[in-house]
C-alpha cells in the first residue's frame, strides 16, 4: 500500500517535537558557543507572515527573533531556511485552493536581500511581487537582489 505524500500544509504543521533548544555540539561550533533552537515550522511561518507590504526580512532577522522567544544564542539556519521552504511552499498551495490571504514568503530575503530561487514559481514571479510593492530587484550574475533592502528590514517584536 503506497502512502499518501503530505501536502506542504501537513508539513507546516507538523511540528516533530519541536521547538527545541539545545547545546552547540563540538561539530556546530562554527556557529559559536551556547544554545541553538531548532523552532517549529509553524513559528516561522507566524513571524513571515507578520511582515507587512513593503518591508522586508531576512532569514537571519527571523532566526534573531527565535532565539529571543527561547532564550537561546542563535536560531539554527538550516531549519529556519527549510521551514521557510515549506512556509512559502503551503502559501502557494493555499492559494491554489482559493485562498487570498497567504503568508507574504516573498518578502522573506535570504542574507544579503538575495531573492530564494528555490521558492514556488521561481526569482521572476517574486520579482515581480516584490516590485509591485515598490522594491527595486536587481541582477548581479545569476543572483537577484532587493537594491536597498535594509531600509524595508522589518523588527519582529515577539
Amino acid at each position: 500500500m503506497l502512502s499518501k505524500k503530505p501536502t506542504w500544509q501537513e508539513k507546516l504543521n507538523n511540528s516533530k517535537g519541536y521547538p527545541k533548544v539545545e547545546e552547540i555540539t563540538t561539530h556546530e561550533q562554527e556557529m559559536g558557543t551556547g544554545t541553538l533552537v531548532i523552532p517549529a515550522p509553524i513559528e516561522v511561518d507566524e513571524l513571515m507572515k507578520k511582515v507587512p507590504k513593503g518591508k522586508l526580512i531576512t532569514i537571519n532577522e527571523i532566526r534573531c527573533a527565535l532565539a529571543a522567544k527561547h532564550h537561546a544564542t542563535i536560531g539554527c539556519p538550516l531549519t529556519t531556511g527549510i521551514f521557510a521552504w515549506i512556509s512559502a511552499h503551503a502559501a502557494e498551495e493555499q492559494k491554489q485552493q482559493g485562498a487570498t490571504e497567504i503568508t507574504p514568503y516573498w518578502r522573506t530575503l535570504k542574507t544579503g536581500g538575495l531573492i530564494n530561487e528555490k521558492y514556488p514559481e521561481g526569482i521572476e514571479m517574486q520579482k515581480m511581487l516584490l516590485e509591485h510593492e515598490g522594491h527595486m530587484v536587481i541582477q548581479k550574475g545569476k543572483i537577484f537582489f532587493v537594491k536597498d533592502y535594509l531600509k524595508a528590514i522589518i523588527s519582529l517584536e515577539l
